[in-house]
């Protein structure tokens, strides 16, 4: 059987106080907005450079026209459905995998400096039943599967938006005896702290020039209120 890799990003739609709520708390809205906006490209970006096929899978699920218009027309969409996170990620499973894929993962688009080699590392699935990256906030921000191991009930009865997350999903992958490929470790961009050491750790990564931090050099007084040390 031939091999299919897919990955599907999780965005939302570019509406101001609809994403980035936390951080839009300690910035404004519109700095948020725009930070998300550039999240999301820069994830494309590092995704793009792959070549392997993509799905854009965007919530809410009546709004194609506006993401569409803002990312072009060049990309598989497909709307989020469900009443939960969990919910959604499942049918974004099922969906993908009835399209005849044969390995697919979920990102988030909340860690812009999402490398390829942690992308080819996660399709690298080989022994393993599924793949996970944790976020430090005990969350998560990739997660895989092969379709013949594809369990839906992994995204069941989730404390989603707690540090739970991770945890929970780990003890229920053991409860199957499932072999995990842990990731490395990811920080989410949840609030200023969370983007002040993003900033601070990518200064001199390859992610130094992306348009994430090149928006928050020119933006630091609004961000921050201060410079960053060099």
């Amino acid at each position: 059987m031939t091999d299919k890799k897919c990955i599907v990003l999780f965005i939302k739609s570019p509406e101001k106080g609809m994403v980035k709520s936390r951080l839009a708390r300690d910035v404004n809205e519109d700095t948020a907005l725009s930070l998300y906006m550039h999240f999301v490209r820069d994830v494309l970006k590092t995704l793009k450079t792959g070549g392997y096929p993509l799905k854009i899978c965007f919530y809410p699920n009546d709004a194609l026209e506006q993401v569409s218009a803002w990312l072009g027309l060049e990309y598989s969409y497909m709307p989020q459905q469900g009443e939960d996170l969990g919910e959604r990620m499942k049918n974004a499973f099922l969906e993908t995998f009835s399209q005849g894929f044969t390995r697919v993962l979920v990102i988030g688009s909340d860690i812009p400096d999402l490398t390829r080699s942690i992308i080819d590392k996660a399709f690298a699935l080989g022994r393993y039943d599924a793949v996970i990256g944790p976020c430090f906030d005990g969350g998560y921000y990739l997660i895989g599967f092969k379709r013949d191991t594809f369990s839906p009930d992994i995204f069941e009865n989730m404390p989603w938006g707690t540090d739970k997350v991770f945890g929970k999903t780990m003890v229920l992958f053991r409860g199957k005896k499932y072999k995990i490929h842990i990731l490395p470790g990811k920080r989410d961009i949840d609030c200023v702290e969370d983007l002040r050491a993003f900033a601070h750790n990518n200064r001199t990564t390859d992610f130094a020039e992306s348009g994430t931090m090149l928006f928050i050099r020119n933006n630091l007084e609004t961000l921050f209120g201060e410079t960053i040390n060099s």
